[in-house]
């Protein structure tokens, strides 16, 4: 059984291990990282999953960016330990923070990933979004949480605050 508490600023170095354990090395070298420096994950948004025990299982991010002046969140990292995959843990962080964005005012969230695990939770490519370079432009996802809400937005994907 997992408990689903909001990323506070203590967390932040538990989490970060936790990316460490889950990703490359060379993690924080992508395009989509040039895109959080300096800013703050969404407060609601980022969420940690802990175990009975306190335990960090699994944890996602957000970050606010602008798609042609749009508002938009970036999801990611999505990241559950290795002893705990298989689990739906990622299933329940992914669904869990995209039905509290809605209350929040978003409109759509975007990442960068895989088509056939983001699929499943209504990611679709968005063709008309640029993430800067170097990135797949095949791996560009995007999920529209209004109806719409990716309708005539496209353009180069930039730092905002919000």
């Amino acid at each position: 059984m997992y408990s689903l508490f909001p990323e506070g600023a203590d967390d932040h170095w538990e989490v970060e291990a936790l990316y460490d354990t889950c990703f490359a090395p060379g993690r924080t070298a992508l395009s989509s990282y040039r895109l959080r420096d300096g800013v703050a994950p969404v407060a609601g948004l980022s969420m940690l999953a802990r175990d009975g025990d306190g335990i960090l299982a699994g944890a996602i991010r957000y970050w606010p960016v602008a798609v042609g002046g749009h508002p938009a969140l970036l999801l990611g990292p999505v990241a559950v330990h290795p002893t705990r995959q298989g689990e739906g843990l990622g299933a329940l962080l992914i669904e869990t923070s995209l039905e509290r964005a809605v209350p929040l005012g978003w409109t759509r969230v975007m990442l960068v990933g895989d088509a056939p695990y983001y699929g499943r939770y209504g990611f679709t490519k968005l063709s008309d979004v640029e993430m800067p370079p170097p990135t797949n432009p095949d791996r560009v996802l995007g999920r529209a949480l209004s109806d719409g809400a990716w309708d005539s937005v496209s353009g180069l994907v930039e730092k905002a605050a919000r």
